[in-house]
C-alpha cells in the first residue's frame, strides 16, 4: 500500500510537542501499512482487528493504545491509503469521520 501523505502524521507530532509520544506508534502503523496489500475492507480487519470500517472506504485506526486515531480513505484498486485525520480521541469525537 502507498500512504498519502505521511507529512500529515509528521506534522501532528512535530508541530504539537504534547503529542510527541505518537511518533513511535504512528511510524509502526505506517510501516505495517506500507507492507500490506489490501484489496477489500476485510483485509484491513484481518490485519488490524480494532480498525473501524466506515462507509465511503473510510477506515479508523486506533494508535498508541487507543490514545490516538487515524482516519483514512482507502482506494483499494490502486492500493492507496489517504490520511484524512490524526488526533486524540477527544479531537476525533469533534469531527465527522465520514466527511473529513
Amino acid at each position: 500500500m502507498r500512504v498519502i501523505a505521511v507529512s500529515t502524521l509528521k506534522a501532528f507530532w512535530n508541530d504539537h510537542p504534547q503529542y510527541s509520544d505518537a511518533e513511535g506508534p504512528t511510524l509502526a502503523w505506517y510501516r505495517d501499512v506500507m507492507k500490506s496489500d489490501w484489496s477489500k475492507p476485510s483485509d484491513v480487519k484481518a490485519q488490524f482487528g480494532n480498525a473501524s470500517i466506515l462507509h465511503g472506504s473510510r477506515v479508523v485506526f486506533n494508535i498508541g493504545g487507543n490514545k490516538y486515531r487515524i482516519v483514512t480513505r482507502i482506494n483499494y484498486p490502486y492500493r492507496i491509503v489517504y490520511i484524512r485525520f490524526i488526533g486524540t480521541h477527544r479531537q476525533y469525537d469533534a469531527i465527522d469521520a465520514q466527511a473529513i
